[in-house]
């Protein structure tokens, strides 16, 4: 990356001190060392909510769609009324954030098989049809309590990475989608997962390395 690269880090565990936080301020240092020159915005969600969408941002969405804009700039163009506008003052710092980013960075656990509603709010205020974030590189820092890697068990019901991945990809044509993830943190917990300690040792190692 060049000294004029942009990067937008989200983090959002509900925990201050957390796997997925760890990981990701650890990648956020990384960048800003290679990067001196570079611009960074950090939005912490859990600290500071996103509300989620009402129905002026539907509203939105439907002119957007109607009129099929696919520009983000000029999604500001469907505001009409006061409703509208309100949801506009919400959105578009979050759609200013995203567009300047070249690379996104997500910090964020798996909550019930799948990802925050912190998260998932973000990704509903900054999502309208036909959108393209195309040339965008996304990274993930993801922790699981447990596993749910290739040939696990739990495999099947990884809805954190799964819909991430897909969504990124199907949506907003991002080709560029990293994830770095440890697993198991539940084992420094639960006495009942003791004996998988060794295994998230390995595997927070595994993504220390990854980050370097």
């Amino acid at each position: 990356m060049d000294a004029m690269s942009s990067l937008l880090h989200l983090d959002a565990s509900a925990r201050r001190a957390s796997f997925s936080r760890r990981l990701s301020h650890g990648y956020a240092q990384a960048w800003r060392a290679r990067n001196p020159g570079g611009r960074y915005v950090y939005r912490d969600l859990a600290a500071d909510p996103v509300p989620h969408i009402g129905e002026g941002w539907t509203e939105l969405c439907d002119h957007v769609l109607r009129h099929q804009i696919t520009e983000i700039r000029r999604y500001r163009e469907a505001v009409r009324t006061q409703r509208q506008r309100e949801a506009w003052d919400v959105l578009e710092p979050l759609l200013d954030e995203v567009v300047d980013a070249d690379e996104v960075l997500i910090g964020t656990p798996m909550y019930n098989f799948s990802i925050p509603s912190a998260l998932k709010a973000w990704i509903d205020q900054i999502t309208f049809p036909r959108m393209s974030l195309a040339g965008r590189s996304f990274v993930v820092t993801s922790a699981r309590g447990g596993a749910y890697g290739p040939g696990t068990p739990r495999e099947a019901v990884d809805h954190q990475e799964r819909y991430l991945r897909d969504f990124l990809k199907g949506h907003f044509d991002v080709e560029d989608v990293r994830f770095i993830t440890v697993e198991l943190v539940n084992a420094t917990l639960d006495p009942a997962l003791a004996h998988l300690r060794e295994q998230h040792t390995a595997s927070l190692a595994a993504a220390m390395r990854e980050l370097r």
